[in-house]
Parts: C-alpha cells; sequence; structure tokens
C-alpha cells in the first residue's frame, strides 16, 4: 500500500462510501496534500488524525 492515496482510496481506507464523510474530515483537518491539481492524503496523515479524535466514550442503548 502507498502512503499516498487519492481520495477515492482513503474513503475505502476509512470505509467511507461518500465524499461527504471525508470532506467533513477534511473540514475539521484532516491535512491534504495538493500538487498541481492532484490531491492525496498520506495513510499516516489519516492514522494520526483518528487516533488525536479518538473518544473514551462509551455509551449503551438501553433495551
Amino acid at each position: 500500500m502507498t502512503e499516498y492515496f487519492s481520495y477515492k482510496t482513503a474513503m475505502k481506507y476509512l470505509d467511507f462510501e461518500s465524499y461527504k464523510s471525508l470532506t467533513r474530515l477534511i473540514n475539521e483537518g484532516l491535512p491534504t496534500i495538493t500538487v498541481g491539481k492532484t490531491k492525496k492524503i498520506s495513510k499516516s496523515a489519516i492514522d494520526k488524525f483518528m487516533k488525536d479524535h479518538e473518544s473514551s466514550k462509551v455509551t449503551t442503548k438501553r433495551v
């Protein structure tokens, strides 16, 4: 696997089905790389972003 993902590959890595979810993360600070007209996201940036935004909050569903 490469270090730099296209948006489509990043979505697969994150298990997202829509660009809207990826765009939300980018708007919240996920760094992107632009070279010319090509936009990429590094795997390590995704991993770090997700780790930094982990929540230890546990919710339970009442039945």
